[in-house]
């Protein structure tokens, strides 16, 4: 959403813009410049609702850009007063979207999400797009990551596993994990952190790779903020993740990264530079679950099958790894999917 927020600033200088953000969210984007932020606790349930209603009680709006289509995001629209409510076209709309707007952008068939994002500001006669994300990083988080990541030891951060609370078929198996850390150490004096969040599972794989690794591991599951973790991946050479939120914050920390995608479509949700990097066996999954083609399935449909990730191979991996490192750093970001 960085990106949307800079192009809208761009274009428009004097336009005031308010952020309704979720609570964990707001510790990573809450103080970027230039934008007002209204914290929703969706875990407070009606009470978070109130609270933000509140806040806007004596507002009202130009427009509102209804960027989610889930039912609690429509639900908490009904809070901000704006002359347009705009949503999603109705391809992309569920949840009874189309309830909560009264203008609706183009269609867009098969578009990766942050296109989706910037179609609102299209919407709007913006159209010149700022690939930046500045996200601000304090001084104390950059210390950590310095302290971590010395300037001269190249550093590859592997962040296993996605955050989906559910049934997980997104994760790649801990045994694959520890050959990729065994090959970026032997082959390319790579160090290795892992990262993750405080849950058992994230917790499991963290301490089981760096057991089993049987070589210099960092752990870092569960111990660092999201600020500090920001840093942290800006110090790398290379990320690894699965179709994850780490995977997006290593783009706009400016490294390149290795996505493991299987059951779900990084044509959609991959990271956003750097589309030659990721490892797709999504068309295989989509083939061995439902006998097709990804054309003829519907877009952004994700394969639940716990062998699904499976279909990744340590050699498909190391083989992205040792190309990016033979890559020169400048040139590894510069692809990106097409709008």
């Amino acid at each position: 959403m960085v990106p949307v927020i800079r192009s809208l600033q761009q274009a428009w200088p004097e336009t005031h813009i308010t952020w309704i953000i979720g609570r964990t969210e707001s510790v990573l984007l809450g103080d970027l410049d230039g934008v007002e932020f209204i914290t929703f606790d969706k875990r407070a349930g009606a009470a978070g609702r109130r609270a933000v209603a509140e806040a806007l009680s004596q507002r009202r709006f130009d427009a509102l850009l209804l960027m989610q289509v889930a039912l609690r995001a429509g639900w908490l629209s009904r809070v901000v007063r704006a002359d347009q409510r705009i949503g999603f076209d109705s391809q992309r709309s569920r949840d009874f979207h189309g309830l909560f707007v009264n203008r609706r952008i183009a269609p867009h068939p098969r578009a990766h999400v942050m296109d989706g994002f910037f179609d609102f500001i299209n919407a709007l006669g913006v159209t010149e797009r700022v690939l930046r994300w500045d996200i601000p990083v304090p001084e104390a988080a950059r210390q950590r990551a310095d302290d971590l990541v010395p300037p001269d030891q190249p550093t590859m951060v592997i962040s296993p596993c996605s955050s989906q609370r559910v049934a997980n078929f997104r994760n790649w198996s801990i045994a694959s994990y520890v050959e990729l850390v065994r090959h970026a150490h032997n082959r390319h004096g790579l160090q290795v952190i892992i990262t993750g969040g405080p849950t058992a599972e994230e917790r499991r794989y963290g301490e089981s790779i760096a057991r089993e690794a049987g070589v210099p591991v960092e752990n870092l599951v569960g111990r660092t903020t999201l600020k500090e973790l920001l840093a942290i991946l800006g110090r790398a050479e290379v990320v690894v993740s699965p179709d994850s939120g780490p995977a997006h914050m290593a783009v706009a920390a400016g490294t390149p990264v290795i996505g493991l995608y299987a059951t779900s479509n990084p044509d959609r949700t991959g990271p956003y530079l750097g589309r030659r990097w990721v490892v797709n066996r999504y068309p295989d999954a989509v083939k061995a679950h439902w006998g097709k083609s990804v054309d003829q399935v519907a877009w952004g449909r994700r394969v639940r099958r716990a062998d699904a990730m499976d279909l990744i191979t340590v050699a498909d991996v190391t083989g992205r790894l040792d190309a990016l490192m033979a890559t020169p750093g400048a040139e590894r970001l510069q692809e990106r999917i097409s709008p």
